[in-house]
């Protein structure tokens, strides 16, 4: 049994290499302008195809796992608050200093908290979550794509946070019940991510 954990976690520490490699895909969000058109196709894709988007979000479910029980439940509705806040902050125009170098520390930053286990205040807890995710939201709004729906594009840029974010819990409640390790090495990676994003 030992053995097999070894091996499943030796596993997880090799991904690490593959989301590094991907990883220069992020910042150019491929994809999102051909997303024209349909402002809920546009919303729904701009998480799924930036890498730092999608690797923030499964981070924040996969961290929210060991969490209390309140702050856990929230986290998927306070990941999606944050965005929407950001959102609203670009469509107001309000410039919001370093949004790229903000998205990469999220990323970092979640990373660290997984691989530490790390448990915080719900109070604090839902407070990083919504600033990882404003960082996130104020992209999203700045990229939407121009004749657009605003509220198709809100649509389904919520959608697709709350699905990934509840991806995440789901695969760190599966993880969680069989060995710590695979999801320290996972958040091992998801900060290794980050820092390439932040200074690669």
């Amino acid at each position: 049994m030992i053995h097999r954990y070894a091996s499943t976690s030796r596993l997880a520490l090799a991904a690490a290499p593959v989301l590094l490699l991907i990883a220069g895909l992020a910042f150019a969000h491929p994809g999102h302008e051909h997303a024209h058109d349909s402002g809920f196709a546009a919303g729904l894709a701009h998480p799924l195809l930036g890498v730092d988007h999608l690797l923030a979000m499964l981070a924040v479910g996969l961290w929210s796992l060991r969490q209390s029980r309140a702050f856990s439940l929230a986290a998927p509705l306070l990941a999606a608050g944050g965005m929407l806040l950001g959102a609203g902050l670009a469509w107001a125009g309000f410039a919001l200093p370093g949004v790229e170098f903000g998205i990469a520390m999220s990323v970092l930053l979640a990373g660290v908290l997984i691989a530490a286990l790390a448990k915080v205040p719900a109070a604090i807890g839902a407070g990083v979550v919504v600033l990882f995710m404003l960082f996130h939201g104020h992209a999203h709004g700045s990229e939407m794509p121009r004749g657009a729906s605003m509220l198709a594009y809100l649509a389904g840029f919520t959608l697709a946070t709350l699905a990934i974010t509840y991806a995440g819990r789901a695969v760190g409640a599966f993880l969680m019940a069989r060995e710590n390790r695979i999801l320290r090495a996972l958040g091992v990676a998801i900060a290794a991510a980050g820092a390439l994003f932040a200074f690669g």
